[in-house]
């Protein structure tokens, strides 16, 4: 209450009484005549007047009534008439006039109380606009001079992302394309510089050249030859003789239809037939014929070529002739008349096995990287090697090439490349995300400066992710952004075996296990033009089927593509290997014409300016890889909740062990790991990720530490040591044909060809290691969210 108030009201209420008091005083002891009665009437009707005009004296009454209950409770002995709370001095007034003996003989105007008040409200009401008013102004422009909190301007929309995607147009892809091949490439660094200026151009505003020194095993001078000794015919890897004119004619082809990184010499020896090189084939053939430094003739296909390498150098193999049966071939291919180029190196520079080759690192001398000397040749000239009767040529069947047990051919094999440093170059561009710039999404293609052999694989590559960046930028000029940081890259030295991509993440490697949440490959997008082969981490699979429909949002029916999660070839290898990030790429092949036809895509073969635009003429494949790719990417950058399933990798993990149960393996331990790994990720599904993903019920500190829990989901699946060419991450199977884990398959096989369990129960307890791991870290996440949730109530 306002102690100025209380005065006037005090004064007020002596009045009042004084006069009421005379009055009384007057009537009890003499006569009180009609005059003075009427005076004092009057004088009591101003003073009460007065009181009505004092300013704030309606908000006083309530103040002052309060405070006089007070004081009353403080004096209860006292025998005075309390003033009632409600009763204003107006009415206390108009009692007076009620009095019998209260007379007044005069009229005039009434009070200009009321006439007060409104001019009072209407003086407050616009005091309170113009506060009003002045508050928006200074509001306004405290907002324009802080900064806005760290969120997209927009809302993560997918109306957002098809206006980016829209963008990307089939006609902008093929000039990209042919602006590529048309520009010379001397080396890698050239290639590597035009992207650069590419994407800069663009507008990605953080774009570097990051270069490394590797060692490179390149062809030799001449071409590399097989002989027969029985005739003495000499033929080049594609079959053609030996001759000066067919290697002038086809210099380049030849020269780089080799093996890189095998043993450089020359070896004669008797040619035996193993087909594919399975423990089978293998075990059949040992059983007959003393294999030692023998050459071995070796069909691509069924299982990785590194695998069956290393099962060959342990049986005593000098020596490799590796083909391409046509019966593998897709029909709309002519390869049978070509060699190919394969990689031996399973990753990386091979100087530096496990560590960046930057200045001043330790190069060690791994000139080969295998004893075998290896050369793949074309399946004609595997034809003239099996000599294969006219009687067994079938017009409407494909008869698969097999050497004839009684046809002996002594072979003299020569082989010569030349291992040097050069340096190779990634280029590497940044898009900041503007909530969790920590935070990186892989994009990745390849280039290339060999002229033929991947030449228009990498160029599909490049084109389709320069179109992606072309469409991402204009809406970035726009203001708005993506949560999270996209990092752009084109990878050199893909074809000597991923070497730019493993020094770059090597060398990056703590900071990449901390902050890279996915990668997205684009590794030879078009190889062929019948059919979608989506390729994913059982977390991604789901994103994976909703990227194939954006393309089909209007139409009644979309068909998708089943995805699967098996190994593939790329860049993606340490990502997905040495990381255990989650990753996904889309491709176009055609349609396998056996069973045999995986792992084929191992032979990178020569490939010329036609090829792709005869597989895609219109570049509507490569904008649908775009806009698969880029829908991935945009839902993973900036989606509040990671678009990964945790259950669906639970799930994976027991379909891959169900087909154990009729194996002569004791599986139960395995299979009560994984069903408890399935409760504990059905848990963490319905009480974290369903809550975090409803608007109404995200935290943000929660929705982090679900990120967080999501990111590291399968670095629990990668075993300690792999057999070579096999995953290390056992959440991908070998291919469509096989549902079993890849390292418990192979163990299996080891038993069969060394008569041994070792392995097998070895490998059993990586597994069930892994898996307990897995089932261990979704409980302690659920723990930290309890004890979170707890001590915030």
């Amino acid at each position: 209450m306002c102690p100025f108030l209380a005065l006037p009201y005090g004064e007020s209420v002596k009045k009042m009484a004084y006069h009421k008091v005379n009055a009384d005083q007057r009537t009890q002891g003499q006569y009180l005549d009609s005059d003075d009665l009427q005076a004092t009437a009057l004088e009591l009707e101003w003073d009460m007047e007065k009181e009505l005009e004092e300013p704030g004296f309606d908000h006083f009454r309530l103040d002052g009534a309060v405070q006089q209950d007070l004081g009353n409770s403080q004096s209860p002995d006292l025998d005075l008439e309390p003033i009632q709370p409600s009763a204003s001095p107006k009415g206390r007034f108009q009692r007076l006039q009620e009095d019998p003996e209260y007379i007044s003989h005069y009229t005039r105007q009434s009070p200009k109380s009321h006439r007060c008040s409104f001019f009072q409200i209407l003086k407050v009401f616009c005091a309170a606009l113009i506060l009003f008013i002045f508050g928006i102004v200074i509001g306004y422009y405290a907002g324009k001079k802080c900064p806005s909190p760290p969120a997209s301007p927009e809302p993560n929309n997918p109306h957002i992302y098809h206006e980016i995607l829209k963008e990307i147009k089939a006609e902008n892809i093929q000039q990209i394309y042919r602006d590529v091949l048309q520009s010379p490439r001397e080396d890698d660094v050239d290639a590597a510089m035009r992207i650069l200026l590419q994407w800069t151009s663009h507008g990605l505003e953080d774009v570097r050249l990051v270069n490394y020194s590797v060692l490179l095993d390149l062809p030799g001078s001449s071409s590399n030859t097989i002989t027969l000794k029985n005739s003495g015919e000499c033929f080049y890897p594609d079959g053609q003789q030996c001759s000066k004119v067919t290697r002038t004619l086809h210099s380049q082809d030849l020269l780089y239809s080799y093996a890189a990184y095998s043993a450089k010499g020359t070896l004669e020896a008797e040619l035996v037939d193993i087909q594919y090189g399975t423990i089978e084939d293998l075990i059949r053939i040992q059983t007959t014929t003393n294999v030692t430094k023998k050459i071995a003739l070796l069909k691509l296909g069924q299982s990785p070529l590194l695998y069956k390498l290393s099962l060959l150098e342990d049986a005593g193999f000098g020596g490799v002739l590796l083909y391409v049966d046509p019966c593998d071939l897709p029909k709309t291919t002519d390869l049978a008349e070509k060699a190919f180029m394969v990689s031996l190196n399973s990753g990386g520079d091979p100087s530096t096995p496990g560590y960046a080759s930057i200045d001043g690192s330790y190069r060690q001398n791994r000139l080969n990287l295998t004893t075998l000397l290896v050369q793949p040749i074309s399946a004609v000239l595997a034809k003239k090697l099996t000599s294969i009767p006219e009687n067994r040529i079938q017009k409407d069947k494909c008869v698969p090439l097999q050497l004839s047990s009684t046809d002996k051919k002594i072979i003299n094999l020569s082989i010569q490349s030349v291992t040097t440093y050069k340096t190779i170059s990634n280029v590497i561009g940044y898009l900041k995300g503007s909530v969790f710039p920590d935070r990186y999404v892989i994009i990745g293609s390849h280039h290339s400066s060999l002229n033929t052999y991947g030449g228009q694989e990498w160029a599909s590559s490049t084109a389709i992710i320069t179109a992606f960046i072309q469409a991402l930028m204009l809406k970035v000029k726009r203001g708005w952004r993506t949560d999270r940081t996209i990092v752009f890259c084109s990878w050199g030295g893909t074809s000597f075996g991923n070497i730019g991509s493993y020094e770059w993440a090597e060398d990056l490697k703590r900071v990449l296990q901390r902050n890279v949440v996915a990668y997205v490959s684009l590794h030879n997008p078009v190889r062929g033009n019948s059919t979608l082969h989506p390729i994913a981490s059982p977390s991604l699979q789901q994103l994976a089927a909703e990227s194939q429909n954006i393309n089909c949002v209007e139409k009644m029916k979309c068909p998708g593509s089943n995805v699967s999660s098996v190994q593939t070839q790329g860049d993606s290898d340490y990502f997905i290997n040495h990381l255990g990030v989650p990753a996904m790429q889309f491709s176009y092949e055609d349609i396998n014409t056996s069973e045999n036809s995986s792992f084929v895509s191992e032979a990178l073969f020569p490939m010329h300016a036609t090829r792709t635009e005869e597989l895609d003429p219109s570049f509507k494949l490569h904008e649908n890889i775009a806009k698969f790719s880029g829908y991935a990417t945009l839902q993973i950058a900036n989606e509040p909740v990671l678009p990964f399933n945790a259950l669906d990798i639970a799930l994976e993990v027991q379909n891959s062990l169900r087909v154990f149960l009729g194996e002569e393996v004791d599986a139960s331990q395995l299979l009560a790991v994984a069903s408890r790994l399935r409760d504990t990720a059905e848990l963490f599904q319905s009480d974290e990720m369903r809550p975090a993903n409803d608007p109404r019920e995200r935290a943000p500190i929660r929705v982090r530490m679900l990120n967080d829990v999501l990111q590291s989901l399968e670095k629990s699946f990668l075993v300690q040591q792999a057999p070579p060419g096999l995953y290390r991450n056992i959440l991908y199977r070998l291919d469509e044909r096989t549902s079993q884990f890849s390292v418990l398959l192979e163990a299996l096989e080891h038993c069969k060809l060394h008569q041994s369990n070792e392995t097998i129960q070895a490998t059993l307890s990586e597994v069930l290691n892994s898996i307990s791991s897995a089932q261990v870290y979704f409980k302690a996440g659920l723990d930290v969210f309890e004890t979170t949730l707890a001590g915030k109530k």
